[in-house]
C-alpha cells in the first residue's frame, strides 16, 4: 500500500457518512507518510525556488508577520516581481522560533496535488493542502477553531496538540505516522516539544444545502419580472410592498416546486466534476508524442484525472450524444461512443488496439488521440 491509498482510505473512514462529529486519530506506518512531503521538500521549496507570497505565511508567538519581513525584490527580463521569498530570511525567522506555513501546496506539490484529487472525488467537497514546520520548543498558532473539517497528519517530528472536545480538553501528541481529523468548529492548539515538526494539513470546505439551495434560487430570480423597481413611496408606506411581495414570493415557491430535482443534481454534480484544478503532468511530452500514437501504443490513465460518462440532456438532438466529465471540462461525444467511454474509464492502461470491439482503426486511433491530448490518457514510457 502507498501513501496515497493508505490517506485516501483513511481519511474516507473518519469522514464516514454521516460525517464525524468528534477529533479522531489513528496511527499509520511513518514512513509511508514521508512521502507526501518530507522535511528535505520544504527545505528545498523554501531555498532552492522561485517561491512567492501568499504561497508562503510565517507566524511567530501567535502572530503572522508581514510578508515584508522575509520576502525581497527582483527583475525578470526588466519586469519587477515582487513577493519573492528571501531564504537567508526564512532560515532566520525559522532559527528565532517562527513557524513556516506552505500554502496552497495542493496547487504546486504533486503527491499533495493526488491527494486532495483522490479525496475531492470521493467526497464531493472541495479540498486544500497546507503543511506547517515549526522548530524546536515554538508554538505558530494560539488556540483557534478552523471554519472547515481538517484532516492532519504528521510526516516529520512530534508535535503536542491540545484539542477541545466538547467539554474535555485532549492531549494528542502527534508524531510520524499519526493522523488527525478535527470536525469544523474544533478549538486546538499546538507546540512543539524537544524536536522540531512537521505536519500536513488537509481542508476540507463543505458543500452545503445552503450553497446549492441559493444557487437554485438565483437561478429562478434571474426571471425579469423580478428584475422591476420596487413602488414609490413604500419606506413611509410599507403596506404598498406587501401584495406585490405576496404574489411574488408565492411565484418563487411554485417555480420551485415545479423544477426537475433529477436534471438540478445532474447539474450540480456536473459543476463539481468540471470546476477541478486540471492535472497535466506530462502534457507537453505528451502532445509531441501523439502524432506517431498507434495500435500498439501503451496508454494509462493520468493519475489524479476524472472521467466520468453521463447522457446528454433531453434537448433537440442530444438524444445521439453523450457527456464526458474530465475534471476541468466537459467534452460532447457521439452517444454510438458510450459503451467504449466507460470501457476506457474502467481501465487503468489499455492500447488502441483493445478498443477493436467497438471501432475501426482509424476511429480508434483517433479517440485516443483526442483522449491523450484532453488530458485523460497519457502515452505510457
Amino acid at each position: 500500500m502507498d501513501a496515497l491509498t493508505l490517506l485516501t482510505g483513511e481519511a474516507q473512514s473518519f469522514l464516514d457518512t454521516d460525517w464525524a462529529s468528534r477529533p479522531r486519530v489513528h496511527k499509520a506506518d511513518p514512513d509511508l507518510l514521508t512521502g507526501l512531503l518530507s522535511l528535505d521538500d520544504v527545505d528545498r521549496l523554501l531555498t532552492s525556488t522561485a517561491l512567492r507570497t501568499p504561497a508562503l505565511r510565517i507566524a511567530r508567538d501567535g502572530n503572522v508577520l508581514p510578508s515584508s519581513a522575509f520576502t525581497r525584490s527582483a527583475t525578470l527580463a526588466g519586469v519587477p516581481l515582487t513577493g519573492l521569498v528571501d531564504a537567508r530570511k526564512v532560515i532566520e525567522l525559522f532559527d528565532g522560533g517562527a513557524t513556516l506555513v506552505l500554502q496552497g501546496l495542493h496547487r504546486y506539490w504533486e503527491p499533495l496535488s493526488q491527494l486532495v484529487r483522490e479525496l475531492e472525488s470521493a467526497l464531493g467537497h472541495p479540498c486544500q493542502a497546507n503543511a506547517y514546520l515549526t522548530p524546536p520548543g515554538s508554538q505558530g498558532f494560539a488556540l483557534h477553531s478552523d471554519t472547515h473539517d481538517v484532516f492532519v497528519f504528521q510526516t516529520y517530528g512530534a508535535k503536542q496538540w491540545e484539542v477541545h472536545d466538547a467539554d474535555t480538553v485532549l492531549d494528542v501528541l502527534m508524531e510520524r505516522g499519526t493522523s488527525m481529523y478535527l470536525p469544523v468548529g474544533t478549538p486546538h492548539a499546538a507546540r512543539t516539544q524537544n524536536t522540531a515538526s512537521l505536519h500536513v494539513t488537509v481542508g476540507i470546505n463543505q458543500a452545503t444545502w445552503r450553497q446549492l439551495i441559493q444557487r437554485v434560487v438565483t437561478d429562478v430570480l434571474a426571471d425579469d419580472r423580478y428584475a422591476d423597481r420596487l413602488p414609490a413611496g413604500y419606506p413611509d408606506d410599507p403596506d404598498r410592498l406587501a401584495s406585490g411581495l405576496r404574489d411574488r414570493l408565492a411565484e418563487v415557491a411554485d417555480s420551485l416546486t415545479r423544477l426537475d430535482v433529477d436534471e438540478l443534481a445532474d447539474r450540480e454534480s456536473s459543476r463539481f466534476l468540471t470546476t477541478r484544478n486540471p492535472m497535466l503532468r506530462g502534457g507537453l511530452t505528451d502532445r509531441l508524442l501523439v502524432p506517431a500514437l498507434d495500435d500498439d501504443t501503451l496508454l494509462s490513465r493520468r493519475l489524479g484525472s476524472i472521467c466520468v460518462v453521463r447522457p446528454a440532456g433531453d434537448g433537440d438532438g442530444d438524444g445521439d450524444k453523450v457527456r464526458l466529465l474530465l475534471g476541468d471540462r466537459e467534452l460532447t461525444m457521439p452517444a454510438r461512443l458510450t459503451e467504449v467511454l466507460e470501457h476506457i474509464r474502467m481501465r487503468d492502461t489499455l492500447r488502441p488496439r483493445d478498443l477493436a470491439t467497438w471501432l475501426d482503426l482509424q476511429s480508434r486511433l483517433v479517440l485516443a488521440r483526442r483522449l491523450v491530448r484532453e488530458g485523460l490518457l497519457q502515452v505510457s514510457a
